[in-house]
């Protein structure tokens, strides 16, 4: 393989709407493969918002790319390795700058930190993992090499840790920022997707086990030598995953399928509560797929007043939407042009940032502030807006049975059983 010449900005312009983070047999390189509304967003962001990383094309090549988004304009840094990446190549940032890419090659998956070296980019292998060291029947799993994936950012910035899928049980691997290359830290029996950090310590790991034919979300506790318990178990029959969580305020996002049997819903509760999870009608829009991919953070001890951020996919493409809790309604609005589908953040003090790249502007970030508190979707918000008396207007009714959820300092512990008799409250 042939390298390739890197151009200081590329764009990305073909990019399906409806595809979001995965990538098509059009060349579109795949970072995700949970369909469960886990799937990567095609731009990675660490956590605390300083950096993100992409994989780039530039012509009929791809490359990685480091996104600076803490300084006053945002800058791109491309990091072309001696030849051209494959499409199903990973990326991932890191608190100091530097870029971890995970390569497949020869049965084996090698980790490496990329970094920039004036015109050229400098690599620092970390190590690989083979089939044979990936658990419980890994060496066997159909689809092989694809099982390996890129967990979130850890909340420090200093490590990365990757799931590699076996036929009965999945291994947690910490791939960077251990002593000796990668190294297995957990062994989860079942096949686990997602993957949210509930902690601002990089401590409690939750995942959605597939075990018997259905899904729930359990905890992985990586300071008790990655001891497993249960974290949703909203029905005995419903698949209950993890969508999102926010450690300051222990807001979650769940999907589950448990008040309509057969369709997933998305429903919010709260870590270490008490309270049943609810699944308002607000956030059930006929024909659209709402996926959240951020929470404001910094609001301790307040998670109905967290605004969250929604991927909306609908006929027309993409859009945004953002919801609070307490609020009990969706705003809707247009994303800005070229918008990395499922990417953004939240700033503490309510603004949401969209990172985006035009063929004007290769490296951008829209700024969009929170709707305030109390008030519904303004008649400016862009496609797809609901109209009076839908699901998420002024006028639809909610379900209102149970009482609100009183706000409760986060713990790192299992959310309790959601009786069936409350499953859909306001």
């Amino acid at each position: 393989m042939t390298a390739c010449a890197i151009e200081p900005t590329t764009e990305d312009g073909e990019r399906d709407p409806e595809e979001g983070g995965r990538h098509t047999g059009d060349g579109e390189p795949d970072t995700g493969e949970d369909g469960d509304r886990t799937t990567a967003a095609p731009l990675v962001i660490t956590a605390d918002g300083a950096y993100a990383a992409r994989l780039a094309r530039s012509g009929d090549c791809w490359f990685p790319e480091r996104w600076t988004l803490d300084g006053p304009e945002p800058y791109a840094v491309p990091l072309p390795g001696h030849q051209p990446e494959e499409p199903g190549t990973q990326v991932q940032p890191m608190a100091d700058g530097q870029v971890l890419i995970h390569r497949r090659a020869a049965g084996r998956h090698t980790f490496t930190l990329l970094y920039p070296t004036g015109p050229g980019t400098g690599e620092h292998p970390l190590g690989a993992i083979g089939h044979q060291d990936g658990g419980a029947g890994a060496g066997t799993d159909p689809g092989g090499d694809a099982g390996l994936r890129l967990l979130p950012p850890a909340p420090c910035g200093t490590r990365a840790y990757a799931l590699l899928v076996g036929r009965r049980s999945t291994s947690l691997w910490l791939v960077a920022g251990g002593a000796f290359g990668p190294e297995c830290v957990a062994e989860v029996p079942g096949r686990c997707s997602g993957g949210v950090w509930l902690d601002r310590a990089g401590r409690m790991l939750a995942l959605d086990r597939e075990t018997g034919g259905r899904t729930k979300a359990v905890v992985v506790d990586l300071g008790r030598g990655g001891e497993v318990s249960p974290l949703l178990q909203i029905a005995a029959d419903s698949d209950d995953r993890l969508l999102l969580a926010d450690p300051d305020s222990g807001l979650l996002l769940i999907g589950s399928d448990a008040p309509s049997p057969g369709e997933p819903r998305l429903g919010w509760g709260v870590l270490g509560s008490t309270l049943p999870v609810r699944f308002p009608e607000s956030l059930r829009l006929p024909g659209r797929v709402l996926t959240p991919f951020a929470i404001q953070p910094g609001q301790v001890l307040l998670p109905e007043s967290c605004a969250v951020a929604l991927r909306v996919d609908g006929p027309f493409g993409s859009w945004v939407g953002m919801w609070r809790p307490a609020d009990r309604r969706l705003r809707q609005c247009a994303a800005p042009e070229g918008w990395l589908p499922g990417a953004g953040l939240w700033t503490a003090d309510g603004e949401l940032r969209l990172p985006y790249a035009t063929p004007a502007v290769p490296c951008g970030v829209a700024r969009v502030p929170a709707p305030e508190p109390g008030r519904g979707p303004g008649a400016e918000s862009g496609p797809g807006l609901a109209s009076p008396g839908t699901p998420g207007s002024a006028d639809s009714p909610e379900a209102t049975s149970g009482t609100p959820a009183e706000p409760c300092a986060p713990r790192p512990v299992p959310l309790q059983q959601a009786p069936l008799a409350r499953l859909v409250t306001n």
